[in-house]
């Protein structure tokens, strides 16, 4: 049997994909686990320095695969703890989602988790766990919203509808959509662009552009000033 999830490294960045193509990569506890435990080989690599996640065949990945809902372990799947929200975010790594195809409900949830998403023309995009039935769990209520605007959030998880890559790149949920044969090229291009910046910036800048998830606008730009002043100190001690 294939591997749920295969992972490679090309030069200092990896590739996740799903790999369940014969049942549109849906989620099972060996899924995740899979990605889970790939995300934190990316995060403890002192070689690695971005990721792109994508799927195998038609779908990025089709959301939770019902037959496993009540037989096994979604929410705690490795048993230490760990849910998604947490395994993504402690994630230093600039992670990019190559949406190639579907992505539902919790595999919505699994691209919204990323930094950002580059599209397939043949994406598509829906939160439909209002109309399974299913609880949303992996961040699906606020990070949609961050993404899209509270307005079209309640639209898509009310109405259940898909929405078109064009449409998503409208609305700000992908930053670009490319011919389904492009988009691994552009995904990695963009990846190992990240890879020539100072990885020590770089941290810097993912740190204070996701300390608004967490303080105030007040809060999170008083971060960024006094970094500010202490590197303009820096600096001036530096000057002969």
């Amino acid at each position: 049997m294939d591997a749920p999830v295969l992972f490679q490294i090309e030069d200092q960045v990896a590739v996740i994909t799903l790999n369940r193509p014969e049942k549109r990569n849906s989620i099972n506890q060996a899924l995740l686990t899979g990605l889970y435990d790939a995300i934190e080989e990316i995060e403890d690599s002192k070689s690695i320095r971005a990721a792109v996640i994508t799927g195998n065949g038609k779908s990025f990945c089709s959301g939770i695969d019902l037959s496993a809902l009540d037989t096994e372990n979604l929410f705690d799947p490795r048993g230490d703890g760990k849910d998604m929200p947490e395994i993504f975010s402690s994630c230093t790594k600039p992670l990019i989602g190559a949406i190639n195809g579907h992505a539902i409900t919790g595999g919505f949830e699994i691209a919204l988790n990323c930094d950002f998403l580059i599209a397939s023309e043949n994406a598509s995009f829906a939160d439909t766990h209002a109309k399974v039935g299913i609880h949303p769990g992996w961040g699906m209520t606020q990070l949609l919203q961050q993404a899209v605007g509270q307005r079209r959030a309640r639209q898509m998880s009310f109405g259940c509808e898909f929405i078109t890559a064009a449409t998503a790149l409208q609305w700000g949920l992908v930053n670009e959509v490319v011919y389904p044969s492009m988009l691994m090229s552009r995904a990695m291009q963009i990846a190992r662009g990240i890879c020539n910046v100072d990885a020590g910036y770089l941290q810097m800048m993912k740190n204070l552009i996701e300390a608004q998830n967490s303080n105030t606008f007040e809060k999170a730009l008083a971060m960024e000033r006094k970094g500010f002043k202490a590197f303009v100190a820096h600096q001036m001690k530096l000057k002969p």
